[in-house]
C-alpha cells in the first residue's frame, strides 16, 4: 500500500486555490406579458439589443424588434403556441445569424438556414449576421461588366450590369418570375452564383421553380431561400436579408452573385403586419414610417466591389407586383427610387402574345451602355427609337388606312422588330446570336421575310452560322472579343443563307 505524502496534498490544494476564479455570470432574464400572432411583449430585458436573439422556454427563439421604455417587442421565429404569459425569456447576447457557404448550393432552405428540401442536413462552417451595414462609396467601383440575361429585349435595350439593382415590375401573371428564372438559367456558363428568395409564394410554386432550375441544370449553382405563404410573418420579413447575407459571403470572395427577391410587395406586407401588431404608428396605406428604410438597407447591399476588395459583386433583381399597372403606388415608387432602373411588364402586351411583355418605353437601365458588350451596343443603337415610333404610328394608323410609302416601311420594320424580340419561356439565347438577330433586323435582311416566318428564319440563320466556317468565325469573334467583326464577312454569310432559305 503506497503512502500518501502530505506535501503533495498541500501542493495540490495550493494549485487549486491559485486557479480558482470568482467570475460571476449574469443573465438578463425577463417575463412574457403578452403573446399572440407571432409577437411577444417581454418585461425586464433592460439590456436587450435591437435584432438580438431571445431564448424562450421549450427551445423557441425570437428576435427583438421594438425597444420600449418598460418592455421589448419581439417576433417569434417558431411556433408560438408553446409560449404563454408569465414564461421566462433570456437574452442570448447574439445578433441573428444565417449559415453561409458553398454547402448551400443546390439546396432549398428557410430564412434561418435550415434545409426544407428533404435532402438531409447541411454542414456549413461559417455564419454571417442577417443585418449588416452596406458597403460605402469608397469600397465600390462603377458597374462596367454586363450580366447577360439571355433575353434579347433586355440585353439590347435594358442592359443589366454586375453590381446593379434592376427592378422587375408589373401586374400579376405578366411573366416577372419567368424573366428572373431565365436570367438564372443563362448564368450556366457565366460563373455566377444565383440566389432565389421566395417571399410569400405558395409552396407548390417554390417546388415548381426548383424543378425548372433542375431541368435546365441551374440548381447546381443556385440557392433557394423560401418563406412560403403558410409561414409566420417574421420569417417572410427575414427572408431577403438571409438571402443577401449568403450572397455577401461569396461577394467578399471575389465572386459574382445574382439575387432575385420574389417579391418585395409581399415582404412589405409582412413587415406592415408585424409593425401593426407591435403598435407602431401607421402611415400611408397603413405601412409604418420606416418601410422605405426596410428596402433601402436591403438593396444598398448589392454592390460591385473595388479591386482591392476582390472585385466581387451582388446584382439584385427585386420584383414588385402592381395593381392595374399603377407604378405610382407607395411601395412601387419607393423601390423605383432605390434601384438603378426598372423592367416594366405590361398586361396588354402579354395578352396580345408579346412575350416577354416588356414595355420598352417605360423600362430603363440607369447603368446603360456601360453594361453592354460593344457588339450589341453597336447593332441596337436605333432599336429603342424604332420601337417607340412604331408604337406611335401603330396607334395613329388605327384611324385611317391611307399611308405613304415611308410610313408603311416604318410600320413593316416595326412589326418585324416586335417579332424578332419575342422569345419563348426559358429559351435563353447567347449574346453572340442575339447580335446576329438584331444585325439582320437593323440592316434590312428581314424586310422581305413574312412576319409568320421570322422565328423560323432566325432559327435557321443561327444553325447556318453554327455550321458555316465563316459563320463560326463570326460567332467566335463576337464571343471572345465582344466586338462586331468585319461587316462584309457577316453580310456574305447572311446573304449566302438567304439564298437557301425558302
Amino acid at each position: 500500500m503506497s503512502k500518501i505524502n502530505p506535501g503533495e496534498i498541500s501542493a495540490l490544494i495550493k494549485e487549486q486555490i491559485e486557479k480558482y476564479s470568482k467570475e460571476i455570470q449574469t443573465e438578463n432574464v425577463g417575463t412574457v406579458i403578452r403573446v399572440g400572432d407571432g409577437i411577444a411583449l417581454v418585461h425586464g430585458l433592460d439590456e436587450a439589443m435591437s435584432g438580438e436573439l431571445l431564448e424562450f422556454e421549450n427551445d423557441v427563439y425570437g428576435m427583438v424588434l421594438n425597444l420600449e421604455k418598460d418592455h421589448v417587442g419581439a417576433v417569434i421565429l417558431d411556433e408560438a403556441t408553446n409560449i404563454k404569459e408569465g414564461d421566462t425569456v433570456k437574452t442570448s447576447g447574439r445578433i441573428l445569424e444565417v449559415p453561409v457557404g458553398e454547402e448551400l448550393l443546390g439546396r432549398v432552405i428557410n430564412p434561418l438556414g435550415q434545409p426544407i428540401d428533404g435532402l438531409g442536413s447541411i454542414n456549413t462552417k461559417e455564419t454571417r449576421y442577417l443585418e449588416r451595414k452596406a458597403q460605402g462609396v469608397m469600397a465600390r467601383k462603377s458597374v462596367d461588366e454586363p450580366l447577360q440575361t439571355g433575353i434579347k429585349v433586355l440585353d439590347a435595350l435594358v442592359p443589366i450590369g454586375r453590381g446593379q439593382r434592376e427592378l422587375i415590375i408589373g401586374d400579376r401573371k405578366t411573366g416577372k418570375t419567368a424573366i428572373a428564372l431565365d436570367t438564372i438559367i443563362n448564368q450556366k456558363e457565366e460563373d455566377v452564383i444565383c440566389i432565389y428568395v421566395a417571399i410569400g409564394q405558395k409552396e407548390s410554386t417554390v417546388a415548381q421553380v426548383q424543378q425548372t432550375l433542375k431541368k435546365y441544370g441551374a440548381d447546381e449553382y443556385t440557392i433557394v431561400v423560401s418563406a412560403s405563404a403558410s409561414e409566420p410573418a417574421p420569417l417572410l420579413y427575414l427572408a431577403p436579408y438571409a438571402g443577401v447575407s449568403i450572397g455577401e459571403h461569396f461577394m467578399f470572395q471575389g465572386k459574382s452573385v445574382l439575387i432575385v427577391y420574389d417579391d418585395l410587395s409581399k415582404h412589405a406586407t409582412a413587415y406592415r403586419e408585424l409593425s401593426l401588431l407591435l403598435r407602431r404608428p401607421p402611415g400611408r396605406e397603413a405601412f409604418p414610417g420606416d418601410v422605405f428604410y426596410l428596402h433601402s438597407r436591403l438593396l444598398e447591399r448589392a454592390a460591385k466591389l473595388n479591386d482591392d476588395l476582390g472585385g466581387g459583386s451582388i446584382t439584385a433583381l427585386p420584383i414588385i407586383e402592381t395593381q392595374a399597372g399603377d407604378i405610382s403606388a407607395y411601395i412601387p415608387t419607393n423601390v423605383i427610387s432605390i434601384t438603378d432602373g426598372q423592367i416594366f411588364l405590361q398586361s396588354d402586351l402579354f395578352n396580345s402574345g408579346v412575350r416577354p411583355a416588356i414595355n420598352a418605353g417605360l423600362s430603363v437601365s440607369r447603368v446603360g451602355g456601360s453594361a453592354q458588350i460593344k457588339a450589341i451596343k453597336k447593332v441596337s443603337g436605333t432599336l429603342r427609337l424604332d420601337l417607340a415610333s412604331y408604337r406611335e404610328l401603330e396607334a395613329f394608323t388605327q384611324f385611317g388606312s391611307d399611308l405613304d410609302e415611308a410610313t408603311r416601311k416604318k410600320l413593316e420594320r416595326g412589326k418585324r422588330t416586335v417579332e424578332i424580340l419575342k422569345q419563348g419561356l426559358h429559351e435563353v439565347m447567347p449574346v453572340n446570336k442575339q447580335v446576329l438577330s438584331i444585325y439582320a433586323l437593323t440592316n434590312g435582311y428581314l424586310d422581305d421575310v413574312k412576319i409568320e416566318d421570322i422565328k423560323r428564319f432566325e432559327q435557321a440563320m443561327h444553325e447556318h452560322f453554327d455550321s458555316d466556317e465563316k459563320g463560326k468565325e463570326v460567332l467566335d469573334h463576337i464571343k471572345s472579343k465582344k466586338t462586331l467583326p468585319d461587316r462584309d464577312t457577316i453580310d456574305n454569310v447572311i446573304e449566302k443563307f438567304k439564298k437557301s432559305f425558302a
